[in-house]
């Protein structure tokens, strides 16, 4: 428990000075069942955060101040027994990633009761959410003004490129190697926390899909057509499900389900807790990872086309025809699909008919998924970024890099970050495209950045996966 000289200090005219609170907390600490104590409906999750907060044990018919940390949240009033029910409290926007309290003071005697919170981000998924848009909007420690701070923390050594792209939950990074591994690692040290059994794969492209993770289980397919659910504490192998030909797709979980496509011309779903099919539906061969959004999934095939299916069974709603292969995920935001395609544009389709709404067209084949922050962010392999207005598709800026874009943007707090086949990590201002930092790894980078807590994680195909945080701690 935090120690009482650091509960939140209470106001002049309403509370009694910190001697009077300190000698509260010492009687309460002595008295064990009539103890006052409160019990949270969540003790984890990102800045913005509801929490609901419920205490025994106080007096009856007595007033208690909720803090968050020194941040009142709510005033509530105990019932005849001296409790109360479901008082909303938030983690605010500004609460920084790591530990802190929440604390119930009794307005007459200063006696009362904390729990923790740790304030915490996860990017659970290649797209961060099942929507896609590769946003993480809980940001709030690295920024444009500080990002030039942006230091290597760690790295650790697969022995195999990394195209793969990092996931981060609950303080574990979860990344595939081009053969033959799973990883979980400490986000923070970097330290093997396990690695699952090695697949062999004769073409050596084992673990391309990126995992997603959902209610302790770690999702991700390979080269042999495989979906495995795995343990996201040890690794174990929970379920597999084994599909016709390659899985290069990275799963995306919503509502109990997994959806991931497969190079033998299916989209499937499966249940996440059992693995079983709950349908699927041939679309041509896919390496696109989807995006969920409104009970739709939608997927680009090596057909040419972009699909919308119904997201319960399966059925086709929609399919727009690019000019060649689609392997470029699509990204959901405003009721618009944003997409590339290897036919050099990016297209903008309206959501719910997939009509065209505009296309922009690059001098290379569009891999890279876009991000969208109100600007749609993307890479091309004619080497540059692109910021397309998400209206218009009118140029906004870009900024180019040294090779090939395969590496899909993630956008935090004012930064896009993306890797280049050049073999840099480039961190731009949102706004203009200013360069703000970058990191030379020892190959190219195919794998997209995951920016969330603090830190930015990212796979190169020197075999490392790298992670970066601020220099000495600076805010």
């Amino acid at each position: 428990m935090k120690p009482a000289s650091q509960w939140p200090r209470t106001p002049a005219c309403l509370f009694r000075s910190l001697s009077f609170l300190l000698a509260g907390f010492l009687l309460f600490s002595g008295i064990s069942s009539a103890a006052p104590f409160i019990t949270l409906s969540k003790t984890s999750g990102p800045p913005t955060t509801r929490i609901l907060v419920s205490g025994r044990g106080f007096e009856p018919n007595v007033g208690v101040d909720i803090y968050f940390d020194t941040r009142d949240e709510a005033l509530v009033v105990t019932d005849g027994k001296g409790e109360f029910e479901n008082v909303k409290a938030f983690a605010p926007r500004s609460a920084r990633p790591g530990e802190h309290w929440v604390t119930a003071l009794q307005l007459n005697n200063d006696k009362g009761a904390q729990k923790p919170f740790l304030v915490q981000t996860n990017w659970s998924q290649f797209h961060f959410d099942a929507d896609g848009t590769r946003l993480n909007p809980y940001e709030n420690v690295l920024n444009h003004k500080n990002i030039a701070n942006l230091d290597f923390k760690w790295g650790y050594d697969t022995g195999t490129p990394v195209p793969s792209s990092p996931t981060v939950v609950n303080g574990i990074a979860y990344v595939g190697s081009l053969e033959h591994n799973v990883y979980a690692l400490d986000a923070h040290t970097g330290v093997l926390r396990w690695k699952s059994p090695a697949t062999e794969c004769h073409w050596g492209f084992a673990f391309r899909s990126s995992p997603a993770v959902a209610n302790g289980r770690v999702y991700v397919g390979d080269c042999n057509g495989r979906v495995y659910a795995l343990n996201a504490d040890s690794g174990v192998t929970l379920w597999i499900y084994t599909t016709g030909a390659a899985v290069f797709s990275s799963p995306t979980v919503a509502n109990g389900e997994v959806y991931i496509g497969s190079a033998d011309n299916n989209m499937y779903a499966l249940d996440a807790k059992t693995g079983a099919v709950l349908w699927s539906h041939s679309i041509g061969g896919v390496t696109s990872s989807p995006a969920v959004a409104n009970g739709t999934v939608y997927v680009g095939s090596l057909d040419h086309n972009v699909y919308a299916l119904d997201a319960r069974t399966g059925a086709k709603l929609w399919s727009y025809a690019t000019g060649d292969q689609v392997n470029s995920s699509p990204t959901i935001a405003d009721s618009v699909v944003y997409v590339g395609s290897d036919d050099d544009n990016l297209y903008a389709l309206n959501a719910r008919t997939g009509a065209k709404l505009w296309s922009y067209a690059t001098g290379g084949a569009v891999f890279s998924t876009p991000a969208v922050k109100g600007t749609v962010y993307f890479g091309s392999q004619d080497g540059n970024i692109y910021a397309l207005d998400t209206h218009t598709g009118a140029k906004l800026w870009s900024f180019t890099t040294g090779d090939l874009v395969f590496s899909s943007p993630a956008v935090a707090n004012g930064v896009v970050y993306v890797g280049s086949d050049d073999d840099n990590i480039y961190a731009l201002d949102t706004r203009t495209g200013g360069l703000l930092w970058s990191y030379q790894t020892g190959d190219s980078v195919h794998s997209s950045p995951a920016a969330v807590n603090g830190a930015v994680y990212v796979g190169s195909n020197d075999g490392h996966l790298y992670a970066f945080t601020l220099k000495h701690g600076l805010k």
